[in-house]
C-alpha cells in the first residue's frame, strides 16, 4: 500500500467509528462492555475469552477507533496503539498477579470519559505535540487494564502463580488480535462507507458523537442508570430450581476453608469460598433458618462430598442457591437432588475414597 494509500484507509476510519457511535447509541444494553466469561479449565479455553472480549467491547474499540482517526497516518496511529496496547497490557498482567481489583463501575466511567478526551481533542483539532496525548493514551490503556484484571478475575482464575500468569497472557493475547480484527474490520467498513460520504465531512462529526456518546454513558452510569456490573439475568428450569449464568463474585483466592460445612450461626470465609470456585469446585450458600430436618440433609449431602462448601447466607431469598465457575442453581424450595445433579453435571467423577 502507497503512503498515500495508507492516509486514506486512516481518514476513512472517521465513517466506520460515526456508525459504531450511532449504533451503541442506539442500543442501551451494550454498555455493559467488559464482562469476561467462558473462560474454561484450559489454558486455549482464555485465549477465546479475550477476543470474545475484545470483539464486543465497544468502549474499547471505539476509543480505539478515535485515536486512531486522530492520529491521521499510519505510522502514528500504529504507535499510539501499541502504547495503548502496552499500557492495558502491563495493568492485566501485574493486577491479576497481584490480585488487585477496583470497583468496576469506576473503572467503566473512567474507559468512558476517555471517548469525551479522545472526541473533545478532535474535535479542537490535532495536537502540535503529540508526547502529551501519546501520555494520555497509556494512562487510559492503564486504566482500560485494571477493568481487564478486575474481570478476569471474576471469572476465575487457579492459585498458583505460573497457571495464572500463562492463562493471563494468553487472555492478553486474544485481547489483541481481537482489537486487530476488529480495527481491520473498521478499516473495511470505513472504506465502503467513505465511497458514499467525502470522510473529510465526517471526521470532526464522528469525534462529535464519540464525545457525546462517552458523556451521556457516564452520566448514566454514575447514576445507575446503567448497570455495568451485572448481566441481564435470563432464567432456565432445571429440575425443580433454576439456573443463570453466576454473577455472584468473591474476594479474591485465599486459603482452602478449615471445613466444609459452616453452621447458621457461623462466619463464612468468603476468600475461602472464592478458593474453591477457582478450583472449580461447588460453593452453596443456604438460608440460615432452614428447619432443622432440612439443615440436617444437606450437611450430610456437604460433608460426603469432596467437591461441595457450604455456609449460611443472611438475608438470601431462597431456600439454598449452588456456585460454580459459570453457573448459579437457585433454588426458592428445598431441593436437594437438583443440587445433587447439578453437581455432577459439573463434576461427573465425585473423588475416590482417600484421595
Amino acid at each position: 500500500m502507497s503512503v498515500r494509500g495508507g492516509l486514506l484507509v486512516v481518514g476513512r476510519m472517521g465513517g466506520a467509528a460515526l456508525l459504531a457511535a450511532v449504533l451503541v447509541a442506539v442500543v442501551p444494553a451494550a454498555a455493559y462492555a467488559h464482562g469476561v466469561s467462558g473462560t474454561g479449565e484450559s489454558v486455549r479455553s482464555f485465549f477465546w475469552s479475550g477476543l470474545f472480549h475484545m470483539l464486543g467491547g465497544w468502549d474499547h474499540l471505539l476509543f480505539v477507533a478515535g485515536v486512531v482517526l486522530l492520529a491521521g497516518t499510519v505510522r502514528r496511529s500504529a504507535q499510539m496503539i501499541s502504547l495503548f496496547a502496552l499500557g492495558h497490557s502491563t495493568t492485566l498482567i501485574v493486577a491479576t498477579l497481584a490480585e488487585w481489583r477496583l470497583d468496576p463501575l469506576l473503572v467503566d466511567v473512567v474507559i468512558v470519559l476517555s471517548l469525551v478526551f479522545v472526541g473533545v481533542v478532535g474535535l479542537i483539532g490535532r495536537p502540535r505535540d503529540w508526547r502529551w496525548f501519546a501520555a494520555c493514551v497509556v494512562g487510559f490503556g492503564l486504566v482500560h487494564g485494571l477493568g481487564l484484571s478486575t474481570r478476569l478475575q471474576e471469572a476465575g482464575l487457579p492459585e498458583g502463580v505460573w497457571d495464572r500468569l500463562a492463562r493471563t497472557i494468553v487472555f492478553n493475547i486474544g485481547v489483541e488480535v481481537g482489537q486487530l480484527l476488529a480495527l481491520g474490520l473498521m478499516v473495511w467498513v470505513g472504506s465502503a462507507w467513505s465511497r458514499r460520504v467525502p470522510w473529510a465531512h465526517t471526521r470532526k462529526a464522528a469525534h462529535g458523537v464519540l464525545a457525546a456518546i462517552g458523556l451521556v454513558t457516564a452520566v448514566l452510569l454514575s447514576f445507575g442508570v446503567l448497570d455495568a456490573t451485572e448481566e441481564e439475568e435470563e432464567l432456565t428450569a432445571f429440575g425443580g430450581c433454576q439456573v443463570r449464568i453466576r454473577t455472584e463474585t468473591y474476594p479474591g483466592a485465599g486459603e482452602r476453608p478449615a471445613k466444609d460445612f459452616y453452621e447458621p450461626s457461623q462466619t463464612v470465609p468468603m476468600e475461602g469460598f472464592g478458593r474453591m470456585l477457582s478450583e472449580h469446585l461447588v460453593v452453596v450458600h443456604y438460608r440460615p433458618d432452614l428447619p432443622a430436618d432440612q439443615l440436617a440433609a444437606l450437611r450430610a449431602f456437604v460433608t460426603g462430598d469432596e467437591r461441595v462448601v457450604a455456609g449460611p447466607a443472611p438475608g438470601q431469598r431462597e431456600a439454598f442457591k449452588a456456585v460454580n465457575l459459570f453457573q448459579t442453581l437457585l433454588c426458592d424450595d428445598f431441593d436437594l437432588e437438583t443440587a445433587r445433579r447439578f453437581t455432577d453435571d459439573w463434576l461427573p467423577e465425585a473423588p475416590e475414597e482417600g484421595q
